[in-house]
């Protein structure tokens, strides 16, 4: 191994051999408490810790760095008390995400590391948002983000690299080559020679480096970075190594061959650069074991330190109370100028409205610029904003919910718009994993909005028409928001604008140019999760939202001998019981009406809690009115069939005469 110091002083080579060292250390202490049944698990990176610590060292300190589980030496060398890793990985109430999460699978602002989730690629686009965040601010800055091997087979890793190369952000994608993901070799995970070569086929830079050579690793990370900081632009860096140790050390090694192993052992980046260092005269053996002896006993009292904190005791109130981030909702009462306007145009005149308050607010959807988007919403927004902030994005709903993401982090607001809602099956992990866990896990805002244009009743057929709120209703830590009427989906995309927590905006797209009333010309806000009461009554209550209210209207309509009682909820994610329990308990008689399939629809869980609070209220069985449980089909007659309203009057005529 070949090391070239270039201009580093003798006092920086022994600083890097001090930081190169300790994760050594760390990791060899971790290994004895997991023989010693003190610790449960460990995912071991030495034999790597060279890529870790020295592309860290290149990066400057308020650089964002997004690592992986066996970069112990980015969270050391951004000086990160061991006693407070110890706590992470202990699961103690002073470790970052207070026993919610594991390993390295937290972020942290103090340091600018943004942890990984278990599913390997999302991260990458964390990384374009972050990098998108710095472009708009005009500050010359990297971003650092690690993948393996493996997960370069993921779609998450050529999202991020496309969109990265489209928009030119300066961030620097670093692979740990380590041979094997799990006990799966190179050979079984992919057919090119080199996976630095994929980087051609996106139009960035790339370049292969020996992964074990610090020295190495830190000069083509420090040149890249002093590079792209003044001419922004992604970079692909694959580092080869290897994986020492065991996936986890309970899967051991047995898959290896021998020879490997051994020919490896030679490379070993710490003995190495230790040797270096003793053969040019910069440290003496002396020298080494002083340092040694005192990380030892540093390490030492730093764990049983942690060892005698007290268990967390759990708190029922204190979970639920961090799923989401504190958001004081105060009123914003707007004028009595009111103007006659669309649903569509209401959305349209919120969003225009935010992007003047909010400097900070970026758009992201495709064709949402010149094109004005699918349905013509952002249509004239290029003129006003411009396209650094209004931004058309490639075909990759995965990258820009995590680019979202990314800008959320780094000091911006993000709405993304899904084309339709149907494809946000292909940015479903990005949704329930990243978005909505991360406030819960790390105390870190998530200030995203996701627009899902919705719902059937324009022949859209299967892939372009589903009710599918249920997907994400059920997810902790996400906000879901339905508007009905134009006044409500503007006061209430405003106000998911302004909430830090993550909000799906459900807009039906049949009401986008059916439907019109009064809008205040104004700046306003509607709470999230309040309900409001459409008609008055006594006889029974229609519990419903979205297209579902003007289903309800129109059979009250049509039936003035019932005095029903109709609730928009308007708000799934927290949803209105109060509310509801008011009515049922005034009405005796409820259904439940949504556009939704039956089964599993959002209803089921209305129904279950009334039966379960509101029991002795009843005069009749709790009824819901749902689609079909088919998918939407395309054909007019066949779509009318499947949806709800086909089958209302029938379902209330049941409910009151009962």
């Amino acid at each position: 191994m070949i090391f070239d110091r270039k201009q580093l002083n003798n006092h920086t080579l022994v600083s890097f051999y001090k930081n190169l060292l300790w994760p050594r250390m760390v990791e060899e202490k971790m290994l004895i408490l997991l023989r010693q049944g003190r610790i449960g698990k460990w995912f071991s990176g030495i034999g790597q810790e060279a890529i870790a610590v020295g592309s860290t060292l290149a990066m400057q300190t308020e650089e964002y760095i997004l690592p992986m589980h066996r970069n112990l030496g980015v969270f050391t060398t951004r000086n990160i008390p061991l006693s407070r890793l110890m706590a992470q990985w202990q699961g103690k109430a002073s470790g970052f995400t207070k026993g919610r999460d594991r390993s390295f699978h937290f972020g942290t602002q103090a340091y600018h590391i943004i942890g990984m989730i278990s599913h390997l690629g999302p991260q990458l686009a964390l990384a374009d948002g972050i990098a998108l965040a710095d472009v708009l601010s005009n500050k010359q800055h990297a971003t650092l983000v690690f993948t393996g091997e493996g997960a370069t087979s993921e779609g998450d890793f050529h999202e991020a690299l496309n969109v990265a190369a489209v928009w030119d952000l300066p961030v620097i994608f670093l692979i740990e080559n380590n041979g094997y993901g799990l006990s799966t070799p190179l050979n079984e995970q992919y057919r090119c020679k080199n996976l630095v070569d994929r980087a051609i086929g996106y139009g960035m830079e790339g370049r292969q480096i020996d992964g074990n050579n610090l020295l190495e690793v830190y000069h083509t990370i420090n040149e890249i970075a002093e590079d792209i900081r003044v001419k922004p632009r992604p970079v692909l860096v694959e580092c080869m190594t290897f994986r020492m140790r065991g996936h986890e050390e309970a899967s051991g090694t047995k898959y290896v061959p021998q020879e490997l192993m051994d020919i490896w052992a030679l490379k070993d980046p710490v003995s190495n650069y230790e040797q270096y260092l003793l053969q040019q005269g910069v440290i003496e053996a002396a020298t080494v074991q002083h340092i040694r002896a005192e990380f030892k006993q540093q390490i030492e009292q730093d764990v049983e330190k942690v060892f005698a904190e007290p268990d967390i005791e759990p708190d029922v109130q204190t979970e639920l109370g961090d799923m989401y981030k504190p958001f004081n909702f105060t009123t914003l009462q707007p004028s009595n100028n009111k103007t006659e306007i669309r649903y569509l145009d209401a959305i349209s005149d919120a969003l225009r409205l935010a992007m003047r308050k909010f400097d900070k607010l970026v758009l992201m959807g495709q064709d949402i610029a010149e094109y004005g988007g699918a349905f013509k919403t952002t249509q004239g927004f290029v003129e006003e904003f411009g396209r650094g902030r209004v931004r058309n994005t490639p075909i990759c709903e995965s990258a820009i919910v995590g680019a979202a993401m990314g800008l959320s982090i780094n000091g911006y607001k993000a709405v993304m718009e899904m084309q339709f809602a149907d494809f946000a099956t292909c940015g479903f992990n990005q949704i329930v994993n990243n978005l909505a866990k991360t406030y819960y896990r790390w105390d870190e805002a998530v200030d995203v909005v996701i627009r899902m244009p919705t719902g059937a009743g324009t022949g859209a057929g299967p892939f372009h028409s589903q009710s599918n709120e249920a997907w994400f209703t059920k997810t902790p830590g996400l906000k879901i928001v339905y508007p009905a009427f134009p006044a409500d989906a503007k006061g209430l995309l405003l106000a998911a604008i302004e909430d830090p927590n993550p909000v799906l905006y459900f807009e039906h797209k049949y009401l986008y140019r059916s439907l019109s009333e009064d809008v205040p010309d104004d700046y306003y806000i509607i709470e999230i999760g309040k309900a409001k009461t459409i008609r008055e009554g006594e006889q029974a209550s229609i519990i419903t939202y979205g297209l579902g209210v003007h289903w309800a209207i129109e059979y009250a309509g049509k039936h003035p001998e019932v005095n029903v009682e109709i609730i928009d909820l308007r708000s799934l994610q927290p949803w209105d019981k109060e509310a509801v329990e008011v009515s049922v308990k005034k009405t005796g008689r409820v259904l439940i009406l949504h556009e939704d399939t039956l089964t599993s629809g959002f209803g089921g869980e209305i129904a279950a809690h009334l039966a379960e609070h509101c029991f002795t209220y009843l005069d009749a069985p709790i009824m819901r009115c749902a689609s079909l449980d088919t998918a939407i089909p395309m054909n007019k007659d066949l779509e009318e069939q499947f949806l709800a309203k086909a089958r209302l009057e029938e379902v209330m005529g049941m409910l009151l005469k009962y």
